[in-house]
């Protein structure tokens, strides 16, 4: 698969065109600021999906709002004038015309049905909205163009709608233990990938960063930590951005997770590594 970022407004910073080879559909990526000049590029005038991004008032999780619009351009400007939380912005529309309505509500729905599951950022909507009635084709095609989205997500830095991968094979896998706290994971192309049923611990430190303080009660709110008697249970496979979040998370205190963690023979993260650059060193 070949992906082509075009820096339209001349920086990796400033408006961005994305596709890919043998498809239809187009990204436009812009700052909020940069829209204002963007708005005028015909992609805001076709059926599309955006999406608005902007940081947490108070987390490590981003905020996104997920919209459809038949000429996204009016729909932008509204969000220009009355949406604070943004400061930047995907729109994927279809080169071709071949993104109608129905095709944009089927793909809106998706996608916030799966930013709802993977529970890797705040979402704006206040309604999750249900799949329309569509055709069998229409669904075929919708389901195709949100496949090639979901795979350019992640080049633009938007994990809101990734969910975590299947289990590794255990000899992959990395555990760690605390007071009150015991779980495994495994480095992932993604983050950290910390498995479900893992326990986090009930209490933090007083010395423990405001971030995990914050991430935590983050992942109370939303049902991905719950509440049982022996502490904080991981009620699904969950993926942080970083080794030393998951066990921070977990442990109830800043760590380190490259130390940490520890494979079924008690070699940490870090271990493995200088492990793995010896080796190669050798041959």
């Amino acid at each position: 698969m070949s992906i082509r970022i075009f820096f339209a407004g001349g920086t990796p910073e400033a408006l961005r065109i994305v596709d890919r080879s043998n498809w239809a559909g187009v990204a436009v990526v812009c700052s909020r600021k940069d829209y204002l000049e963007a708005r005028a590029r015909d992609e805001f005038t076709r059926p599309g999906v955006y999406v608005l991004i902007g940081p947490s008032d108070t987390g490590d999780l981003p905020k996104v709002y997920v919209g459809e619009a038949d000429q996204p351009r009016s729909r932008l400007n509204n969000h220009l004038a009355n949406t604070d939380f943004w400061t930047r912005l995907v729109l994927f529309t279809s080169k071709d015309g071949s993104l109608n309505k129905a095709h944009t509500r089927h793909i809106e729905a998706r996608l916030i049905g799966l930013a709802n599951e993977a529970k890797r950022s705040e979402v704006q909507n206040g309604n999750a909205p249900q799949l329309p009635a569509l055709a069998e084709a229409d669904v075929a095609d919708a389901e195709s163009f949100l496949a090639d989205m979901l795979l350019i997500y992640p080049v633009l830095e938007v994990s809101a709608f990734e969910l975590a991968p299947p289990p590794s094979i255990p000899t992959d896998r990395l555990y760690l233990e605390g007071p009150e706290a015991k779980g495994s994971g495994s480095e992932t192309s993604e983050g950290f990938l910390v498995y479900k049923e893992s326990m986090a611990r009930k209490s933090t430190v007083p010395s423990i960063h405001s971030y995990l303080v914050t991430l935590r009660q983050k992942l109370l709110d939303q049902g991905v930590l719950q509440q049982e008697n022996a502490g904080l249970r991981l009620t699904q496979d969950y993926v942080f951005n970083s080794p030393s979040t998951a066990a921070g998370v977990l442990l109830g205190r800043s760590a380190n997770g490259r130390t940490e963690w520890k494979d079924g023979k008690g070699r940490t993260l870090k271990e493995i590594g200088q492990a793995a650059v010896a080796d190669e060193t050798a041959a």
